[in-house]
């Protein structure tokens, strides 16, 4: 293959297909990182395979073609590749908990305290309608949880990311089918990666 056509690669899992399990099962992990993640890279390498664009970093991709009317086949295909990435970052096996402190003492300055926290993540993954992401940000100097639709996500916006939940139905339906809050909760409380959530803070 030439370059041109393998311009960015899928990173390996942090972790085995099945470590995430009872929470997501491997079959999940299966489907969605090796069918619908690889989709993803694959069809971006495809559309910028021979342009301008097959030199950018994924992220100066996403910058680059966000909001343009002919370039949205390639904003939805890079945008979902970097924010599957992301995803499987913000998870890992026996995962949530307590956040690190200088991480809590700020989640606790922009929400009021670790609960009322996880409610508003909760809310903001569980009412995203349809195709989406809920995310930890940081804006500035403060800490926001924001919802996207489909493939957007913070990074346009100009905020940096920090942890984020995939409500896509296909990151839950095998392990929840319609019950989208019971797989949010689970994540919030099980699996979410408040060490990669400090490292992109810092």
């Amino acid at each position: 293959m030439s370059n041109q056509s393998s311009v960015h690669t899928l990173p390996p899992l942090p972790y085995a297909e099945n470590a995430l399990e009872p929470v997501i099962s491997a079959t999940t992990i299966s489907f969605h990182y090796g069918k619908h993640h690889r989709a993803y890279l694959d069809n971006t390498n495809k559309l910028i395979a021979g342009t301008e664009l097959a030199d950018l970093s994924l992220e100066d991709l996403i910058r680059a073609v966000a909001g343009k009317p002919d370039k949205v086949a390639i904003f939805n295909n890079a945008a979902q590749t970097w924010n599957h990435t992301f995803y499987w970052n913000s998870l890992r096996p026996n995962g949530g908990g307590e956040p690190p402190a200088t991480l809590k003492q700020a989640i606790q300055a922009a929400f009021g305290d670790m609960e009322k926290f996880k409610q508003e993540l909760a809310n903001a993954a569980v009412t995203q309608f349809g195709s989406g992401w809920a995310w930890l940000v940081r804006d500035g100097d403060t800490l926001k949880i924001v919802k996207t639709g489909n493939a957007d996500n913070p990074l346009v916006s100009g905020m940096k990311p920090l942890l984020t939940i995939d409500v896509w139905e296909h990151a839950y339906y095998l392990d929840y089918q319609n019950r989208r809050a019971d797989y949010v909760n689970a994540v919030i409380d099980k699996l979410l990666n408040w060490e990669f959530a400090l490292a992109n803070w810092g």
